[in-house]
């Protein structure tokens, strides 16, 4: 059974179910429940659900994924996965949060769909007085860290997703306060010429908690489903 416990947070959203685990999920157990989510969803047996978790310390390779880019294959499981993108470290101290969301309600456009997950993302970290972005021609949120240097930017946070009958998986994982050390087993993403960075790393000391507060509280602005209207609808 996946460790759960209820949210005490004012869920601004009905249309979407929240879960939180309280305990690190097995990699594999998560996907397996993510999937069974996404077949009820396209079914209409289940309501849509965005799920907060943590996994133990892994690796997983997205569809992308390069092997020249798994530098310590020993250091931790390694999972190949649907997902897009390529290789990323998960483990305690980083929100993961799958979406698991009906892309036939909300318009058949994927690439708005990541946008709305970038621009969701983007309010969140603001909320923790972060200040993200995107970059063009690469994935995920980044922050300047002129700390580091004029030209330094460190990835704070990762997308990768699939969609199966129009219903998507996967998601997000947002760098709270994990290891930063085990990065080193990977090439995070494919990217040599920046690093990657978490809200602690960054000086803020916000927990978990509350990250998962300013993403709930963010979600309804950007995925709201009155928001979606014939003209986005890419069928």
């Amino acid at each position: 059974m996946i460790p759960e416990k209820k949210s005490s947070f004012e869920i601004a959203s009905s249309d979407v179910e929240w879960r939180i685990s309280d305990r690190p999920v097995p990699y594999p157990d998560a996907v397996a429940e993510m999937e069974r989510i996404a077949a009820d969803i396209s079914l209409g047996n289940a309501p849509e659900t965005v799920w907060l978790l943590e996994h133990p310390p892994i690796y997983t390779a997205g569809t992308s994924a390069q092997a020249n880019d798994l530098i310590r294959p020993d250091r931790f499981p390694v999972y190949k996965t649907g997902r897009g993108g390529q290789y990323t470290y998960h483990g305690p101290g980083q929100r993961v949060v799958y979406l698991m969301l009906d892309l036939t309600r909300r318009g058949r456009d994927v690439r708005r769909f990541v946008c709305q997950i970038e621009s969701w993302i983007i309010d969140a970290l603001g909320q923790l007085d972060v200040k993200g972005h995107t970059r063009k021609g690469r994935t995920g949120i980044w922050v300047a860290r002129p700390d580091k240097g004029p030209q330094v930017e460190d990835k704070i946070a990762a997308i990768g997703i699939r969609v199966r009958r129009w219903v998507t998986f996967h998601g997000v994982s947002l760098n709270v306060c994990p290891n930063l050390t085990h990065y080193a087993g990977i090439v995070a993403c494919g990217i040599t010429d920046q690093g990657v960075t978490s809200l602690a790393d960054m000086e803020k000391k916000y927990s978990l908690n509350d990250a998962d507060r300013a993403l709930i509280a963010s979600f309804p602005k950007h995925f709201d489903l009155k928001s979606v209207g014939e003209e986005s609808l890419t069928i």
